[in-house]
């Protein structure tokens, strides 16, 4: 099948960045990005800094492919038809009601995907999938596509994203490697190879892997999985050292001058946030307890356990620092993305650090140079356990300037790494960071 039109449904962190950059390699390729919420495609329509995702690099790719082969609409039945190509980059939370609650995926926005792709389907489609999904997730929308459609056939393949967030247009067009799977017929492979061939634009063909389908699948859990592992065994060790009186990060260095081992992912923190780790591995806990495999899932759950531990960790350094008393204190959270260089909060430590610094009676002064006030407070009304978050809100203040920062509070929490933050003068108050740092006029990031 010669592909010309490419349809992806999805508008988000994946969909957007993804398809600008093959928009930009593709030039003989038009691509629309879909979505049902029109209030996010009016955003990619509009001014380049003002998108409604934030990656160094994705703005200029915007200017230069929109409106010539990139294209953002709300009309999904119509590109569903044109396009001989769709990329499934729907969100995939975890399930919070039913069997599975509180680790399977929910699979609802993936399925209701599928369905309107077999309703407005008038022709053959190749189906990709770019959300993470469970193991065997493909015959599951295959399945939809067969019962809602009208003899049209479908190749769904696995595409996964190996994108960290704050550098995902680098590793879109450096990849570490693009992972295809699909079925081993003929009709499968030769699907395969259109994909390969849009890819072979600008990745090399020795970093193009092609599996079958479930392989592809699992291999994204895994990954996630096994970066996650690294940060909550340095996490873990960092309690250590606090009690032993060693230097953590002397100790990241040692261990990364493995060969064997090597340094990435060995950087202590207050803990990973994000959309996809800790979504993924209860997912991949879910999916061995379903096979029976107890032991297995275990072992992935501690990795969860060990960072909600160093996220109650830190915040109780902060409660310990002041004998159990925070009420009147000011508290400066610097950060709240879940990481530098994105604007992406979902499952940010600082939001779960703000809620127990403010239950013990803390005023906070929130500062990030790149998440708004409003999706701050919109975290913590949709994180928070607190049925009652109007209270607690009355003593949080959001900075909207690093300049009108007010460094002599009571302490800081440096949360996210922001560039912005290492020029700061921490002279007058107590700094923690995710090393387990309390200094003040000798405090730097990245030096402790």
């Amino acid at each position: 099948m010669r592909v010309k039109n490419i349809c992806c449904i999805g508008a988000g962190f994946v969909g957007g960045p993804t398809m600008a950059v093959i928009a930009v390699k593709c030039p003989h390729l038009n691509i629309t990005v879909v979505d049902s919420n029109p209030e996010r495609i009016k955003a990619w329509n509009g001014p380049s800094d003002y998108l409604p995702v934030y990656e160094p690099g994705l703005a200029e790719l915007i200017e230069e492919a929109r409106g010539r082969n990139l294209f953002f609409s709300k009309n999904i039945g119509e590109n569903i038809e044109k396009a001989e190509m769709i990329f499934m980059a729907v969100n995939t939370p975890t399930k919070d009601s039913g069997k599975g609650a509180g680790m399977a995926a929910d699979l609802r926005y993936v399925e209701a995907c599928a369905k309107d792709i077999a309703k407005y389907s008038k022709s053959d489609k190749i189906i990709i999938e770019k959300s993470t999904l469970p193991v065997r997730t493909a015959e599951k929308i295959k399945e939809i596509l067969e019962e809602n459609s009208n003899g049209i056939h479908f190749e769904i393949l696995s595409n996964p994203e190996f994108l960290a967030e704050g550098t995902a247009i680098k590793d879109l067009f450096k990849s570490d490697r693009v992972l295809i799977g699909g079925e081993r017929t003929a009709s499968g492979q030769k699907a395969v190879q259109a994909l390969v061939d849009i890819y072979y634009n600008w990745i090399p063909k020795e970093k193009i892997l092609t599996t079958n389908v479930w392989s592809s699948e699992l291999a994204k859990l895994a990954s996630n999985a096994m970066l996650a592992q690294r940060i909550s065994s340095i996490n873990s060790l960092s309690a250590l050292c606090e009690k032993t009186g060693a230097n953590i990060d002397e100790l990241s260095k040692a261990i990364g001058m493995d060969h064997r081992i090597g340094p990435h992912f060995l950087k202590t923190s207050v803990g990973f946030g994000g959309s996809c780790f800790q979504k993924d591995i209860l997912n991949l806990v879910y999916l061995c307890k379903y096979y029976g495999l107890f032991k297995v899932a275990e072992y992935w759950h501690q990795v969860v356990k060990i960072n909600d531990y160093q996220k109650d960790r830190f915040a109780q350094k902060i409660i310990d620092h002041f004998i159990g008393d925070l009420n009147g204190k000011r508290i400066a959270i610097l950060g709240w993305a879940f990481k530098a260089n994105t604007n992406d909060s979902r499952e940010s430590a600082a939001i779960y650090v703000a809620e127990k610094l403010t239950m013990a009676g803390a005023i906070l002064e929130i500062y990030d140079p790149m998440v708004l006030k409003e999706s701050i407070f919109r975290d913590i009304d949709f994180y928070w356990k607190s049925s009652n978050t109007k209270d607690f809100k009355s003593r949080i203040s959001v900075i909207d300037s690093i300049n009108t920062l007010d460094l002599s509070v009571d302490a800081v929490a440096i949360l996210t790494e922001w560039e912005d933050f290492k020029n700061l003068d921490f002279s007058k108050t107590e700094v923690f960071d995710g090393r387990g740092v309390i200094s003040s006029s000798t405090y730097s990031i990245g030096k402790g």
